[in-house]
């Protein structure tokens, strides 16, 4: 019993230390740390030596999260291409490609299922509960399953969270754009005026269009793939009619200006369905917390009073 409380104490050590290593050590900060200790050192007039280069490296640099990456390389190995391929999509969707990549996601998912079932069973270990140990080892993988899609939850939620950002952005970017081009500004230009203007996660998304145009990509493609990226219906039918205003010769104005105005229209909606959900929302927690406090100081005291009446006597 306390080999198995000692190494079920170890396994969520090692599970929270990898944790928080993974949410400390996003992908490229070994090469920015790396790139900046190579500048202190080119500075000095000492000679650069690779061996006191990795030494001058903290400790957690140099040993933990190479071994956080490995897991996560080995895990990779063993996952299908086709939930490799899904989870890389995600990572997109969610706008966390340049800090995250799939091999870091794989190594949170296997140490945070460590550490949920880890802590189920620790308390099942050290507790009094007489239950059959195949019952605490069920309900132990049920919470480790819980606690391997946990990460991916989180990234569901940040890519729900973005999409919604975006669509309450696009009709006032679409309005700018509109004027810009206007003005005598190419799409291009236009699009880059407005990166520079927000600092938003849709300025950053026309950003990354400008510069993708600017290494050599074609526009019509650099805009599908930024389609791709968000996932948005509303995306999509913009990215969809520029290039067909492109392809045809229409006045891109027009177009721009028409589509502004349907995802103005589709805000509203939006806003008006999100209206409608409320009362359903709200019906949860009165049901489950505002009622029943009505209820025990409304009737509380009509209770008392009827249990020392006459009618109360005749149940003691």
């Amino acid at each position: 019993m306390v080999i198995l409380i000692i190494l079920i104490a170890f396994v969520i050590i090692g599970a929270v230390v990898l944790t928080v290593i993974g949410l400390r050590n996003p992908g490229g900060t070994d090469d920015r740390v790396l790139q900046s200790r190579l500048e202190e050192l080119s500075q000095s007039n000492e000679p650069v030596e690779l061996r006191k280069l990795e030494l001058s490296q903290p400790f957690q640099e140099r040993i933990l999260f190479p071994i956080a990456r490995k897991m996560g390389e080995i895990a990779i190995r063993f996952t299908p291409q086709n939930a490799r391929h899904s989870l890389e999509k995600k990572i997109e969707m969610a706008g966390m490609a340049a800090k995250w990549d799939p091999t870091l996601i794989l190594a949170i998912q296997f140490v945070a299922m460590l550490f949920f079932g880890g802590i189920v069973m620790f308390v099942f270990t050290i507790g009094s509960l007489s239950w059959p140990f195949g019952r605490k080892l069920l309900i132990a993988l049920l919470f480790g399953l819980i606690g391997f899609y946990f990460p991916q939850m989180m990234i569901s939620s940040t890519i729900s969270r973005r999409q919604k950002e975006i669509r309450k952005a696009m009709p006032d970017a679409l309005d700018l754009l509109t004027i810009c081009v206007e003005a005598g500004l190419g799409f291009d230009a236009a699009l880059a005026k407005v990166s520079e203007k927000w600092e938003s996660q849709l300025s950053m998304a026309f950003a990354r269009v400008i510069q993708e145009i600017q290494l050599g990509k074609v526009r019509r493609e650099a805009l599908r793939d930024m389609s791709d990226r968000l996932g948005l219906a509303e995306m999509t039918s913009f990215v969809a009619a520029v290039i067909q205003s492109e392809q045809l010769g229409v006045s891109l104005s027009k177009v721009l200006r028409i589509q502004a105005d349907q995802m103005r229209v589709r805000r509203r909606q939006m806003a008006e369905e999100e209206a409608h959900k409320a009362p359903i929302k709200m019906l949860i927690p009165m049901a489950g917390l505002i009622f029943p406090s009505l209820m025990i100081v409304l009737l509380t005291p009509a209770a008392l009073r009827l249990f020392q009446s006459a009618l109360g006597a005749m149940f003691r």
